[in-house]
This record gives C-alpha cells, structure tokens and sequence, in this order.
C-alpha cells in the first residue's frame, strides 16, 4: 500500500505540466528571492491564487518550488551586492558580500549554491523521517493540548520581536481579532459585524495575508522617490561566474559545517515563528565560535557562506514538519502553504500522512526534486537574476501590485477582497513603520481559528480550567511559552543581572515535570537528561564563580 502511494505521488510530481509549473516556481522563487525587499513568504503568497485551480499535489508542488528557489535566490543580490535578497541570508551578507569584493565572487556564489543545496537535502531526508515520527506524537494531543501549543506558538513569536516584545504581543493579539470578525464557526453566531453584511462574511484570509506582507513590504520600497528610482546592482555584477568545483572542494572539507548548519536550520524551522532569518544568524554565529580563525569572520572566509546558507535552506523542511505533522505553521511561508491546503480542502493534522498519503508524499518528492532544480537554474540564469536586481523599484513594485490585485480578485471575484488588500496593506505599512512585527499578527490570522475550535471544543468535554496544567503535553506547551515570553528580558539582561545565570537551569527543571508526567520510558530518561543539563549548567558556573558574561553573537531580529 505504501508503495503503490509513493508511486501514485511520483506520478503525480513527475508529470510534464507539474515539473514544467516547478521549473517556473523554481525560476520565480529565486527572483523573487534576489531582488532585496521581496520575501519568500511574499512569493508564495503571491503564487497561492494561481493553484487554486490545479490538483492539490500540483499545487503544492509549484508553491515548493517557490519557497525553496527564494531560499536560494537571496544569496545572489547578498553576495553580489551586499544587500540581502531576504532576511533568511542576512548572515551571507557577512562573508560573501567581503569575498566578492576580493576577486572571488565565482567562489563566493558557488559556496552559497553548493551549500543551500546539502542543506536542502539534508532538510529534505529529515523531513521524511521525522513528520511520520512527529504525528505519532501529535495523535496523543487533545483539545486543551492544541490550544496551548497555539498558544506557545504565539508567543515563541512575539518573543523574536526582541525588547520589542509587548508590539509583539499586541500583534499578535490583532490577528486574533482580525479572524473572530464575522459568523463563530462553533455557534454560528455572528461577532463584531456591526449589522454589515459585509463584515458577517469576515476577512478573506488570504486577501488578509497578501495585504499585510506583500501590498505593505511595496508601500514600503517606495514610500519616497529616491527608494523608488533606486537600483540594487551594477552594470560589474554582470561579469560574474559559478566556479561548482572549487566550492564543492570546500564544503567537502568542511562537511561538519553544513551538517551542524543544516541541523540548527531544521530544530529553527521546527520552532513555530522562528524561521530562516534566525537560522541563519544562529548557524553563523556557531560557525564563529567553534572555528580556529573566527577572528577571519567578516573578512570573506568560506565557513562564513557555508554556515548561513546550509542553515536557511534547511529551516523550511523543519516548519513542513511541523506544519504536516501538526497542523501548526513554522514560520509565514509555511502558514501560507497551510491556507493553501486548507483552499484545496486538506486540512493538516496528525491523522493528515496517514488519510493522504499521496499529497504527503508528493510534498516529501517535490522538495527533493525543486533542490536539484534549484542548482541547475541558478547555474544557468545566473545572469537573469543580475539583470532583475537592476530593474528601478518603482517598476517592480508595479509590475507585483497588478499580480496582487489579479490574484485576491480571483479568490472570490468579489470587490470586497481588493478593499482587505487595501486596508490590511496599509495598516501593515503602518506596523512596519512603528516598529510593530508583522508574523505574529499573520501567524495570529492563520491560527486564531484552530484555537478558537479547539478552546470550544475544551470547554464542551469540561469546563474544568485544571486540565490546561494537569494535562503533560499542554503543561509542557505552557511552560516553554512562558520561558519564551521571559527569554527577550533575559537576551537583554544576560551578563548584567545575576537571574540570567538560573534561566536555562530553571527551564530544564521545569520542562522536566510534564515529560515525567507522560510516563513510559523514554520520555521520563528524556526528562532525567534535560536535569542532568540543568545541573552540569550550575555546576559550569559555580566552577566559574557565578561570573556573568555577556551574549557576544549576532543580534536577531524578525525578517
């Protein structure tokens, strides 16, 4: 049975019109991707009307392509240009902005491609073995379970907004808001209409996505006439070439680089709201610490392309765990694809690999396939994606604002959806500019309604509030969300206040509880190992005096 389904997946992938519609969201992810300014998740989102009416297998497969090609197509306008194609290869900017500038932009980029591939398809291989593994475990969750893990979700995000984090909060909390307007789905009661029809019907979701990301990111690019005219390369990027063998050389003899990279880009993804923009930062500043030379960090050195670009690629097969397994989004891109498959009438969920089987896999065998497709584009229309940097913002801006408007008119081919393009662009503009971060409010839209039914469905088995603590896997959710929302003031006093020294001990012990509650053996050995961190961290600092010493990496900030 298993067999005929990889099969029947197969078919599906390897049809000519789907890997004919791959090839193109490969070629439009990686554009998407080098021009600075126009996120993955924007490209997908833009991408999303398009599938409506194809297959969900070929659906998901184009929309794959485009989140793995502008995984890769950020590294193009970061090395050439120094300015990053998204937040996800901010930390490439480092080093191969530097290397190019040396003589050696062909080694630069070919580092960069090399390494999104392995650490794509070391993200690709886990994601195959751990979704299964991971939905075994979400079928033990029950309605408090999911509400708290939205919960943890909500302010695992909020959290990455830095010492921003009540913005963070309140953003969230506004896509809460935003997705109770209109008719309870529990109740059928209607909720914040204010008698209009119009309002009964609530917000498109989608039309609320494209409107908060992409219309606001463009108000954002040309919101005075100098950003508009600019143009991102020069007419010497043109001269650049891949050099495939001296980078495959290199990430051959630094293959621990990648593996680690590709690790910390998957447990990253795995985090719901965390995302590339903090694997990369993550894996670089590893790369940093454990090297010989980091006092070469900065200056154009291999490790410093190798570490970033593994990591970023590899974020996205850690959220399709999370988002197959679970139903919960990793990040923006993934909540996206969520809606997606929620248009096509999938809704994803412990039980989602095991009632379809063939869409799961299609998912798994897409993104196999769109790596190597991946680093044949980018080989061959290196020049291309050059040439796209070029291109004045205004003209851009646009060219994506007509396929906006084309794409949520689409939707429902109502007028209404164009007015929640309009207002929700603008009032992401707004966010953006008083510093308020945009993916807990999208992450609030995408998941205020699987809490809102799970929450109901809680208070219907028993309206005993006791069961969000005494449950093992919504103890645990509660928990690590509370240690999240208190991790922006540690970031922020570590190496100045002396509790900062017992937050990581005290979250292990405290982690530890649930995981002993849950019985059986493996998770109580579990608990006894995180203990046994917990003391081997005191004991570090007793040994050092209770010396603080203050965070010296990166700083993170929300792409």
């Amino acid at each position: 049975m298993i067999l005929e389904n990889i099969a029947l997946a197969f078919a599906a992938v390897f049809h000519v019109k789907t890997l004919a519609l791959m090839l193109l969201g490969v070629a439009g992810g990686l554009i998407a991707g080098a021009i600075p300014g126009f996120t993955i998740a924007m490209a997908v989102v833009l991408t999303l009307p398009f599938t409506f009416s194809m297959p969900p297998e070929q659906g998901l497969a184009t929309m794959v392509s485009v989140l793995v090609g502008g995984l890769s197509g950020g590294l193009m306008a970061g090395i050439l240009t120094g300015i990053p194609g998204t937040p996800s290869s901010v930390a490439t900017t480092f080093d191969g902005f530097p290397m190019a500038r040396g003589g050696k932009p062909g080694l630069a980029l070919g580092l960069g491609v090399w390494s999104s591939f392995f650490g794509g398809i070391i993200s690709a291989i886990l994601l195959v073995t751990l979704a299964p593994q991971l939905a075994r475990v979400g079928l033990e969750f029950l309605p408090w379970d999911y509400f708290m893990l939205v919960m943890f979700a909500l302010t695992i995000t909020a959290s990455l907004a830095g010492r921003d984090l009540v913005k963070g909060l309140i953003a969230g909390a506004l896509g809460l808001l935003v997705r109770t307007i209109g008719e309870d789905e529990a109740a059928g009661i209607p909720r914040f209409d204010f008698g209009s029809e119009v309002l009964l019907q609530g917000f498109d979701f989608i039309a609320v996505l494209i409107g908060l990301f992409a219309f606001s990111q463009l108000l954002n690019d040309v919101r005075d006439p100098a950003s508009a005219r600019k143009s991102l390369a020069d007419k010497g990027t043109l001269q650049a070439r891949i050099e495939h063998l001296a980078a495959i050389k290199l990430i051959a003899k630094n293959w621990f680089i990648i593996v680690r990279s590709s690790l910390i880009g998957v447990f990253t993804g795995i985090l719901p709201g965390a995302g590339g923009s903090v694997a990369n930062i993550l894996a670089y500043d590893q790369a940093k610490k454990s090297s010989k030379t980091p006092e070469k960090f900065g200056k154009g050195t291999p490790e410093g392309i190798m570490a970033p670009e593994s990591s970023n690629n590899a974020v996205e097969g850690g959220a399709l765990i999370t988002m197959m397994a679970l139903g919960i989004p990793g990040d923006v891109t993934t909540a996206v694809m969520l809606g997606a498959l929620l248009i096509h009438d999938v809704v994803p969920s412990p039980t989602f690999i095991a009632e379809k089987p063939v869409l799961a896999y299609s998912i798994f065998i897409a993104f196999f396939l769109a790596t190597f497709m991946m680093v044949a584009l980018q080989s061959g229309m290196l020049r291309v994606f050059v040439l796209v940097t070029r291109v004045r913002m205004y003209v851009l801006a646009g060219v994506i604002l007509g396929f906006c408007g084309i794409g949520v008119f689409a939707i429902n081919n109502v007028d209404l959806d164009l007015w929640t393009l309009l207002w929700f662009g603008i009032l992401g503009f707004l966010m953006r500019h008083f510093g308020f971060p945009l993916a807990p409010m999208i992450l609030g839209v995408v998941l205020g309604n699987i809490a809102e039914l799970n929450l109901a469905r809680a208070m219907a088995i028993d309206t005993d509030l006791s069961h969000f603590v005494t449950r093992p896997w919504s103890l645990f959710f509660l928990i690590i969300a509370l240690f999240s929302a208190a991790f922006p003031w540690f970031q922020s006093s570590r190496g100045k206040k002396m509790w900062t020294l017992f937050y990581m001990p005290a979250a292990c012990f405290a982690v530890s509880v649930p995981l002993f509650m849950m019985g059986g053996l493996p998770r109580p050995l579990i608990a006894c190992a995180v203990i046994a961190l917990g003391v081997w961290t005191l004991y570090k600092r007793w040994k050092r005096g209770w010396k603080m010493a203050a965070y010296d990496g990166p700083e993170i900030k929300e792409g």
